[in-house]
């Protein structure tokens, strides 16, 4: 039975790695495992040990605290289950091409974004 942190953590380096755009492949390569420990890790079906982890947090650029966060530790349970903005496809589209974008360009989008907001 997968344990929901672990399930949550997987969600994470998930996100993350498609994020940057990153197959499971590679980030494999980079950590040294195969990729079919990635996909496992990103199920739940395994849990990541803390080295590990710390392996993957370098390669992606974040620390060891992202892959906890949104985790409601009272319960064990995934707080964003059910607004994971992290499960919508278009929400993920926006943000990796948000990101892609010269900074300058970047803080033009948000601020028209802002605006918008507003107006609505």
């Amino acid at each position: 039975m997968k344990h929901p942190v672990d399930v949550h953590v997987g969600k994470r380096i998930r996100h993350r790695r498609w994020l940057v755009g990153m197959t499971q492949q590679q980030l494999a390569e980079r950590v040294g495992i195969k990729f079919q420990q990635i996909q496992k890790y990103e199920t739940g079906m395994n849990r990541v040990s803390a080295s590990r982890l710390w392996d993957i947090a370098e390669v992606l650029t974040v620390p060891v605290s992202f892959f906890f966060e949104g985790l409601n530790a009272v319960e064990g349970q995934d707080e964003a289950t059910t607004k994971d903005l992290f499960a919508d496809k278009e929400a993920l589209d926006l943000v990796r091409s948000y990101y892609a974008m010269p900074e300058n360009q970047r803080k033009r989008l948000f601020e028209l974004a802002r605006v918008l907001s507003d107006a609505a």
